[in-house]
């Protein structure tokens, strides 16, 4: 939603807003000047709108949900506005996959604003360069972040489309794998010129079996894709350096600032697809050796008596997964995970997946469930997961968690919080816990 609103702020729009949870990004909005009503929804919110937008987490029962609906005015879901907000674009590059979209469009917004393209963003996360998660450009070129949760992408209008991966991920809606390819394959097909897309993954290559008539660019590690990365090395620290070729011919050499192999990959898709938006292999180089990851993708927060804390959005084993081993490999005496698992839906289907993951760390930590738009209706508790994997507890508020991370921590260690709801504040807590 924020990045809707500053993009229709910064074109005139005049916009009011409504929240049932104080974060950072509802203080952001604030601070453009958007009036917010007072945390809740109401039905008395909407009066006067011309149109009324929401999220896809507003349970069908919501009383402003309730009262938009009876009021005559028109209603979207937030994707179908960003899909008519791409509609005005003639060059709309939409990065989709189940893992790694933000920071491949956030690796991809920061190498095009090094070119004089001066596209529009709208990112699901905050980017620095950009001091939040939109930017109104000039130009006819879009950068576009493009999930698949409830089919919400096939409502866009992609003109070129990034292909990260596919896995099984909101089962709640999809049911099965096939049914998430068969998603993606749409989304293919409705795009208009061009698809780049992971040779590695076999999802992928499923999902674009069939389609023809598109121009189709293979990234990956292997060098039988267009382009891939070579001579790969991890230094101390955040620091990655490697070779970019396409074909057999080096293009340039990347800096790139975030850990993990994943993020290599993501960075070889966003400078495929720079390159094809018209980007020069230095501008790439250039844009990449600036980016510092963005808002709550590994995002270091802060240090305290020799501890470092730092923040993810990793809210699925995938992530969780290649996160943790990225945490595990890094100068760290001991790596503490603290994880807020989102949906009831997602943390009972994967439960031995999410034990996996939350294996690999030294010391894992569990909040309580963060249900967003589901109910309880799957009986599963954050202690069904604890239970699945030595020595990890958990505490039913944040308070207790930081108290307990706190008291335990040494000198040396890391200590990352984890998931797309509100667990950031639990960094937060920790750090002035320690301060102190």
């Amino acid at each position: 939603m924020y990045p809707l609103a500053q993009i229709l702020h910064a074109k005139g729009y005049y916009l009011t807003g409504s929240d049932n949870n104080e974060t950072d990004t509802l203080q952001a909005v604030r601070d453009m000047g958007i009036p917010v009503m007072p945390l809740g929804q109401r039905a008395e919110n909407i009066q006067g709108a011309d149109l009324i937008v929401h999220t896809a987490a507003i349970m069908d029962d919501n009383p402003e949900l309730v009262a938009a609906r009876a009021s005559g005015v028109p209603v979207m879901e937030r994707s179908e506005l960003l899909g008519l907000v791409s509609s005005w674009f003639d060059n709309a590059i939409c990065v989709c996959g189940t893992h790694g979209k933000t920071t491949t469009t956030s690796m991809l917004t920061q190498i095009l604003l090094e070119t004089d393209l001066d596209p529009t963003a709208v990112i699901g996360g905050k980017l620095e360069a950009l001091h939040g998660s939109a930017r109104v450009g000039h130009s006819q070129t879009m950068v576009c972040e493009a999930c698949e949760f409830v089919d919400t992408f096939l409502k866009l209008s992609p003109d070129v489309a990034v292909v990260l991966n596919i896995d099984a991920d909101h089962l709640d809606y999809f049911k099965t794998l096939d049914n998430i390819i068969h998603s993606f394959h749409r989304f293919c097909e409705m795009t208009s010129r061009t698809l780049i897309v992971n040779g590695d993954d076999t999802n992928t290559l499923q999902a674009i079996d069939g389609i023809n008539g598109k121009e189709i660019i293979r990234f990956g590690y292997g060098e039988e894709n267009d382009y891939y990365p070579k001579n790969i090395v991890r230094h101390n620290g955040l620091l990655t350096t490697f070779d970019l070729y396409f074909h057999n011919a080096k293009l340039t050499s990347i800096e790139l600032h975030v850990p993990g192999a994943h993020n290599i990959l993501n960075a070889v898709a966003a400078c495929a697809a720079a390159i094809h938006a018209g980007a020069s292999p230095e501008e790439a180089r250039r844009g990449l050796s600036k980016f510092f990851g963005a808002h709550r993708r590994f995002e270091k927060l802060g240090c305290a008596r020799g501890v470092t804390v730092a923040d993810d959005y990793a809210h699925h084993p995938a992530e969780l997964t290649v996160t943790l081993q990225a945490a595990m490999e890094m100068d760290f005496r001991h790596v503490w995970a603290v994880f807020q698992p989102f949906t009831y839906s997602r943390t009972a289907m994967l439960l031995d997946d999410f034990a996996k993951a939350l294996s690999i760390p030294d010391h894992a930590v569990l909040t309580e469930i963060m249900g967003s738009r589901e109910k309880n209706t799957y009986n599963i508790y954050s202690k069904d997961l604890s239970e699945k994997v030595n020595g990890c507890i958990w505490f039913p508020t944040f308070e207790e968690v930081a108290d307990y991370i706190a008291a335990n921590v040494e000198e040396g260690d890391l200590v990352i919080t984890l998931g797309c709801g509100d667990v950031y504040k639990v960094a937060r807590m920790i750090l002035q816990r320690l301060e102190k």
